[in-house]
């Protein structure tokens, strides 16, 4: 099968990011879009400390390196995106701003290009329907940190045609991932298992059931973990979180799935998680 040689990302954020220096890693060009310089430039200085890490702990040489970040192109005009082979939209996790975003996309690639979507709840078929490549929109769900987590949810939308299910495949396993197919049901494999486990966790410390302390060593010492839900939840972002739960309980109306009242709260106040240094727990921010 033919590799992936240039792709397209829209979104700089923790995402995004991860995405283009997970494609670079694996000698693919990265055009990565926002349309404000600051996440352009913050995305530009994660991705260089990264691949440093890299260097000092010996996994890089620094040649390597240099090639690696002049792989990755950041900018703020979308139409340098148009010659891309596949886009991975990783924007906020709203459909509204990703049909936009779809629609801009299908007028701008090439009718072979493929468009993917790195959501983690959203179903892929209303992206789909913005565009008129139906046949070669997919989710491509990728995991935080990118660069360290080697799974990819490939979400098969209603039109999904095999050929790109295939695409994406190959582009997944070029990336040094494994790929996994899931049927196009808000949550996939992973969010439609993860999220009732870590609601059940925030319900508990809400209703003072057990300290969050005692929650997290539980699943940590009693089941294997290596963090505990709590601590989860402030890693993946609660408000990351808080979308997800409203797209899973809009699909499937069940009472696993709605986000408990705490969690608004706490959306509502900006304690986020780690990303703002305050959800469940306190973290430095500097």
């Amino acid at each position: 099968m033919t590799e992936i040689s240039e792709i397209g990302v829209v979104g700089a954020g923790f995402m995004g990011s991860g995405i283009a220096e997970s494609a670079a890693r694996a000698g693919i060009v990265a055009h990565v879009f926002e349309p404000d310089e600051a996440p352009l430039r913050r995305s530009r200085e994660g991705i260089e400390a990264s691949v440093a890490r890299r260097v000092r702990g010996g996994k890089l040489e620094a040649p390597a390196a240099r090639e690696l970040v002049e792989r990755v192109h950041w900018t703020s005009d979308l139409d340098e995106l148009g010659s891309s082979e596949i886009v991975v939209e990783a924007i906020v996790e709203d459909e509204a701003a990703k049909v936009e975003v779809f629609r801009a996309l299908d007028e701008l690639v090439g009718d072979k290009a493929i468009l993917a979507s790195n959501t983690s709840s959203i179903p892929i078929a209303g992206l789909a329907a913005a565009t008129s490549r139906p046949d070669r929109v997919v989710g491509l769900h990728f995991f935080s940190p990118v660069p360290v987590m080697k799974l990819v949810e490939i979400v098969v939308g209603l039109e999904t045609a095999d050929a790109t299910v295939a695409t994406v495949e190959g582009f997944a396993r070029q990336m040094g991932k494994t790929p996994i197919h899931t049927k196009d049901r808000s949550g996939f494999i992973v969010n439609m298992l993860l999220v009732p486990y870590l609601m059940a966790a925030v319900r508990m410390y809400a209703d003072d059931f057990a300290t969050r302390e005692d929650i997290d060593d539980g699943m940590k010492l009693g089941c294997a973990h290596p963090m505990g839900p709590l601590e989860l939840c402030d890693f993946i972002g609660l408000d990351v979180l808080y979308s997800v739960c409203n797209s899973l309980y809009d699909e499937f109306k069940g009472h696993e799935y709605a986000p408990p009242p705490l969690l608004k709260r706490m959306v509502v106040m900006g304690h986020l998680g780690r990303k703002t240094g305050r959800g469940f727990y306190e973290y430095p921010t500097s």
